[in-house]
């Protein structure tokens, strides 16, 4: 109770001190009593502004920051099947939201108040007094429901429909079924005069679908509209009996279309796979382009694609490759040989009205078409020629088609993709090219418009970063205790909202979907599981999901800020990440061979084998990429955990670095520095034993270890072997020595004597591995070397910490008890060191 006190004090601090008062001066009973009518109505706010609500009353107010503990969810329908509040209004933007009726069940978006002017997490939803319903963004309406003061309650039903209800509570004076965005829910009537339309999609177009003229039509959002489907025309289509389509209802077994007098005209099949407690949606735009799809929302698994789409051919979209490419169904996408030799097959025609350029018609491949001409009056009935001179006499056509069939010509101002038709000799089709074939149009005032824009628009940026900035630091030094406060258990949270430039941020159910709920593992490490994942657009990704929460913590950030921030053909890139409550996800790129480490230790002996040139290649790349840590980076980064289970392989056998998690950032005036974590035993350098400083060098010591494995195939400590070659660094200094490389390489390989890259990476591999960390080359040395662009000198014959380490744990017994061990070194510490190997 106490602490509710102290926070009722903060927020009414003179309704404190009165009470504060009355206890001094007051014991009665009825001070007592007064003390409680002041408490009661503040805990009444404190404690209800943020519970969720079935039924909304005039004066209710919500902004996603009051209902942060809810997802910004502040009214459930009955059920529960669906929730209406504030939303995220992209994967990528966290801080920008829509104001949303949302599925809860598989977390889909089917209704937005806002779509295109997302607000901040402290705008208000208000349902005020007079019983108006309104989106409220610096103090502008962004959204109103217009029910012109007259709303007694708002519910949210079970079937996603949103209603403000009047005094009678009869029938809604206003409801969300009545004003789709991109959805259509089961049970919800699309009607003519209502329009649905998709986000932004694929080439940053938009679609949109209508019912006029008595047929259901989608539309491109061209300069001007082009349509590209007809429900009509549609084959999918089985037709009742005919007549003008004035409304449209989506059930679990089809899509109805109706006239005015609700009459069935005809309907699309869907597929028999609905259940209890279903939802069905068809959603404009829904997988990144222009079709209709459909998909059930259930309450237990989620959101399931129907196999359905409108248009069915997917060719019959104008985006579905980029203007002027062929669209194949089932092969892709292809540029004309027309226009091969334009940049990216697009003659670049922005206005040819406004060109003072000659411009010529380029013929397109036997049969091409384009999907506009089936939904487009024609210009006239006339021959080719004909129809050639109408496209030059315009200055604003770009293509023209003619159907060499009907003689209909049609002229188009705008096109999206074209298509292959079935029949060859259908359509002539035309480009218009500029006669020079530079693929440029203008007299060049519009280029220098532009110029003169962007450094305009540039300054200012700066200037505004550098206002911020100034303000930043003095907001900073004025208040220190202000960022102290805010640190706490959000530190985490906080301080990856302000890494600039960090990857994608993904929720925690995107990565989930994406693993199949974390199905399939790939691997497990000290600080967690790594699962393969697959992203909405096809690309594979390797999720890593911290589940220890002390270094656990520390790893994440390290990696989010370090790997984030570099890139380079020999490192891991991270794709993205993810901080939600409690749940810490990291998302790379896929690498389809695995570690290095099963592909050069051999098992069994139908294992793959890798020849030497792979080898040395994998080797090389390795080295450039710990090179670009060590020297390229703005901050020199020290690996700490070099060893084959962090040397990635892709379909190619490109090897990159991976595993920042142990990475330490250095300054470059900072050479050496001392820490406290730890690598992977059998490939540490001797100064993590001895207490000595840690730098670069430790890692290229690391690398010269991975070297020997890479060269011999073999594990660098392996007591299995004889007693001369249970340490294989110190028989391979010995065979060095003599000059029997054959007795290093790899068995399972083919030696050859004249290959002298073999000679070359021993020595590299010994140079790096040298006990005094001055004599080790640096990374970029080492790859100079294995380059071949400077001489590799004979190693020195190092007293090796192993070689001594060895000799002193493979004492005979007779010989135990008699020794004291090693004095300058603790043997049961470096014997540990040596032996113990394997991934963290």
């Amino acid at each position: 109770m106490t602490g509710w006190f102290l926070k009722i004090g903060n927020q009414k601090g003179s309704s404190f001190t009165r009470m504060k008062a009355c206890s001094k001066r007051c014991s009665s009973l009825l001070c007592f009593i007064l003390l409680w009518m002041l408490v009661l109505p503040n805990l009444w706010i404190t404690c209800s502004g943020s519970i969720q609500k079935n039924v909304l009353l005039p004066g209710f107010s919500a902004s996603e920051m009051g209902y942060i503990d809810n997802n910004g969810i502040f009214l459930l329908s009955n059920g529960s099947v669906f929730g209406f509040g504030f939303v995220t209004s992209s994967v990528s933007e966290s801080t920008s939201y829509l104001l949303a009726v949302v599925h809860l069940g598989s977390t889909t978006v089917v209704w937005t108040a806002n779509a295109n002017s997302p607000v901040s997490h402290s705008d208000s939803f208000e349902f005020d007094k007079d019983g108006n319903a309104y989106l409220q963004s610096a103090g502008s309406t962004v959204w109103t429901a217009n029910v012109s003061g007259k709303g007694a309650s708002m519910q949210l039903l079970d079937s996603g429909n949103l209603v403000v209800l009047g005094n009678d509570n009869s029938s809604p004076l206003w409801q969300s079924f009545n004003y789709p965005t991109n959805t259509l829910l089961s049970g919800q009537s699309f009607t003519e005069g209502m329009t649905l339309v998709s986000q932004s999609t694929r080439q940053n177009m938009s679609y949109t679908l209508q019912i006029k003229s008595g047929d259901m039509m989608l539309y491109a959002g061209f300069q001007n509209p082009q349509q590209y489907w007809s429900a009509w025309q549609d084959s999918q289509l089985i037709v009742n009996k005919n007549g003008d389509i004035y409304s449209a209802s989506l059930n679990s077994t089809s899509w109805h279309f109706y006239d005015q007098s609700g009459s069935l005209l005809s309907q699309l099949l869907m597929p028999q796979q609905g259940v209890a407690n279903t939802t069905f949606a068809a959603v404009l735009g829904g997988d990144g382009d222009g079709s209709i799809a459909f998909y059930m929302l259930q309450s237990g698994s989620g959101k399931t694609t129907l196999p359905k789409a409108i248009p069915q051919d997917s060719c019959d979209m104008p985006t579905q490759c980029k203007p002027y490419s062929i669209c194949n169904s089932g092969t892709g996408c292809q540029c004309p040989s027309a226009l091969g030799s334009f940049s990216n097959c697009d003659p670049g025609l922005i206005s040819p009205c406004k060109s003072k350029e000659i411009f010529q018609l380029a013929q397109l491949d036997s049969g091409v078409g384009y999907v506009g001409t089936s939904f487009t009056s024609p210009v006239a009935k006339t021959n080719i020629t004909g129809c050639k001179n109408s496209c030059m006499g315009n200055c604003s056509c770009i293509a023209m088609f003619f159907d060499q069939k009907s003689g209909n010509c049609f002229l188009f101002s705008q096109i999206g993709s074209l298509q292959q038709s079935g029949n060859e000799t259908d359509f002539a089709s035309f480009i218009k090219v500029s006669s020079s074939g530079s693929g440029r149009s203008g007299d060049g005032s519009g280029i220098h418009t532009v110029i003169i824009v962007v450094i305009i628009v540039g300054t200012l940026a700066v200037i505004g970063v550098l206002v911020y900035a100034g303000f930043f630091i003095y907001r900073r030094r004025r208040y220190p205790s202000f960022a102290q406060d805010e640190a706490g258990s959000s530190e985490d949270d906080g301080y990856l909202q302000t890494i600039s430039g960090a990857p994608v941020r993904f929720t925690y159910r995107e990565l989930q979907d994406a693993t199949n709920n974390f199905s399939n593992k790939l691997g497990q490490g000290g600080f967690g599981s790594v699962y393969l994942g697959t992203l909405p657009d096809g690309s594979r990704i390797a999720v890593k999901k911290l589940e220890s929460i002390g270094q656990g913590k520390k790893e994440f950030r390290s990696e989010v800020t370090i790997i984030g921030s570099i890139h380079h053909i020999h490192l891991v890139k991270l794709r993205g990440f993810c901080a939600e409550g409690s749940y810490r996800l990291l998302a790379y790129e896929y690498m389809a061979n695995g570690s290095l480490e099963r592909w050069i230790f051999r098992t069994k002996e139908a294992d793959p084998l890798l020849d030497w040139d792979t080898r040395f290649n994998i080797a090389l790349g390795a080295a450039k990429g710990l090179a670009y840590l060590h020297q390229d980076c703005e901050s020199k980064i020290i690996h700490c955990d070099i060893k084959p289970e962090n040397f990635l392989l892709d379909d190619n056998f490109l090897v990159k670095v991976s595993d920042f998690g142990l990475a330490k950032l250095m300054s470059r005036e900072q050479s050496l520095v001392f820490t406290t974590m730890r690598g992977t035993r059998g490939y540490l350098a001797p100064e993590w034993i001895t207490n000595y400083a840690i730098s670069e060098k430790s890692d290229v010591y690391s690398y010269g270890m991975v070297l020997l494995e890479i060269i011999s195939g073999r594990k660098n400590f392996d007591p299995v072997e004889g007693s001369e070659k249970a340490h294989f660094p110190s028989f391979a200094f010995k065979k060095l020595e003599e000059g029997d490389l054959s007795e290093i390489f790899d068995a399972k390989l083919k030696y050859s004597d004249k290959d002298e890259r073999l000679e070359i990476a021993i020595k590299v591999a010994l140079w790096c591995i040298q006990e005094d960390f001055y004599q080790r080359p640096s990374m970029s040395k080492v790859v100079q070397m294995l380059e071949c662009v400077c001489d590799v000198p004979q190693p020195p014959v190092s007293s090796q910490i192993g070689y001594r380490l060895y000799a002193n744990a493979f004492k005979s017994s007779s010989e135990e008890g008699m020794s004291s061990g090693m004095s300058d070194y603790n043997s049961e510490a470096l014997l540990s060191a040596v032996r113990l190997s394997g991934p963290r």
